[in-house]
């Protein structure tokens, strides 16, 4: 078996943080035990590219126990956690490529690594080992039944590619699925950012206006949050209607030039580039904290506050201090990556465990029907999403109704009315 991890002998420590979660994700261990004794995922190789904590490793556990052959390499090099990679490698025998703080060239050569593996269908998070197989690796195309994307930045990047006619499989939007966007981005993202930040700066939220930049699922939860915290929030939003909906769920907004100059706390959850810029650097308080909970490291303008600053020193583990000409101080958290998953643990396990129950039930899926699917982006479909509700809803006692034949036939019904 290959690998690429930090420290082996890291292994014990980190069995016990996958167990530790593995008791918070019971749909996911339910599949898992089915999955021991049907076996659907036998013959295929499942090539991942996701972040390598606690709850990834059970879903690769879940996978392995479906009869597939796993490898997985980092979505983010500040995201790993080197524990859960050691007990992969160690304790499951799971193909591990990925080190926290790894450079770039290390970075892309663990993913070339998880596509040495020949994979049959990929999971992604992000698009990089889509992109890669796309632009550079493109003999591992035919191997290929279809993909699954975990986050709304990969999926962007998918349907760009979809409607410039250059996916060349099919993609289903774990995403999109309703026990995922709405649970993991909104309570995953909004608990574990507040968590990231308060890990690594100690400071007091209450009172502080606390910026945030869109209003997407993850950004609503982040703003849910703060406000729980005792935050005065500020949302900046370019679409009107969710624009809207902030102002009604009681948020200030305003536009990102009005808000740099009286914001204390940023943060941006886009998924797009060049949110906080130059422009906005120069107006800012002196003691700003900026910080990003979106996929890739560029909705902060990070070279441009390289080049404006006079000094840059590094004041705690997820701090670096830039000093500004005029002596004014920026503070830049987790050199501007995922900071719920660089200064904290990531999303809780019971919310991940919707999410990645999605994915081993959409690799099963794929499977059974991935080679009837065109090339396209394709929803996680609804009997899947539904039983993945359903699942959680029995692991937490907890009963609903149904309809009788009678409201059935009520609803499907034009002519009856009052």
């Amino acid at each position: 078996m290959e690998y690429d991890i930090k420290d082996n002998s890291l292994a014990p420590d980190g069995k016990l943080k996958i167990e530790w979660a593995e008791r918070q994700m019971p749909v996911l261990a339910s599949i898992k035990k089915r999955f021991e004794s049907s076996q659907p995922l036998k013959g295929m190789r499942i090539g991942c590219c996701l972040h390598v904590t606690t709850e990834t490793a059970n879903l690769m556990r879940t996978l392995k126990s479906g009869g597939a052959e796993v490898g997985l390499c980092a979505s983010n090099p500040l995201s790993t956690q080197d524990p859960i990679a050691a007990s992969l490698v160690e304790d499951y025998g799971i193909s591990a490529f990925s080190i926290r703080g790894e450079d770039n060239d290390r970075y892309y050569k663990h993913v070339d690594q998880v596509l040495d593996m020949k994979p049959t269908i990929t999971m992604d998070d992000g698009g990089d080992l889509v992109s890669v197989l796309h632009s550079k690796r493109a003999e591992g195309l035919e191997h290929i039944i279809a993909g699954t994307e975990e986050t709304t930045t990969g999926i962007i990047r998918f349907r760009s590619m979809e409607r410039d006619g250059v996916l060349k499989y099919p993609i289903i939007s774990v995403n999109d699925a309703k026990t995922k966007h709405l649970f993991d981005n909104r309570y995953g993202t909004g608990q574990s950012s507040i968590d990231g930040i308060m890990r690594a700066t100690n400071i007091l939220i209450a009172g502080k206006n606390f910026v945030v930049a869109g209003y997407g699922w993850c950004a609503r939860g982040v703003a849910m949050r703060a406000r729980g915290m005792g935050a005065n929030v500020i949302v900046l939003e370019v679409d009107p209607l969710r624009a809207l909906e902030a102002v009604m769920d009681g948020f200030r907004v305003m536009p990102v030039a009005e808000a740099a100059r009286i914001g204390d706390i940023f943060i941006t959850a886009t998924g797009d580039t060049d949110i906080i810029t130059r422009e906005h650097f120069k107006v800012m308080k002196d003691g700003v904290i900026l910080c990003n909970t979106g996929h890739f490291n560029v909705e902060i303008e990070i070279p441009a506050l390289e080049e404006m600053s006079k000094s840059k020193k590094r004041v705690r583990e997820f701090v670096d201090e830039y000093v500004l000409e005029d002596g004014r101080r920026i503070f830049l958290l987790a050199e501007g990556r995922l900071i719920n998953l660089a200064a904290a643990e990531g999303h809780p396990a019971s919310v991940m465990d919707m999410s990645f129950a999605n994915q081993a039930l959409v690799a099963e899926y794929i499977v059974k029907e991935g080679r009837n699917l065109e090339a396209k982006v394709y929803p996680v479909p609804k009997e899947i999403d539904e039983m993945v509700a359903r699942l959680k809803l029995e692991s937490m006692d907890i009963n609903i109704d149904t309809l009788t034949p009678e409201q059935e036939e009520y609803l499907k019904s034009w002519q009856l009315g009052t």
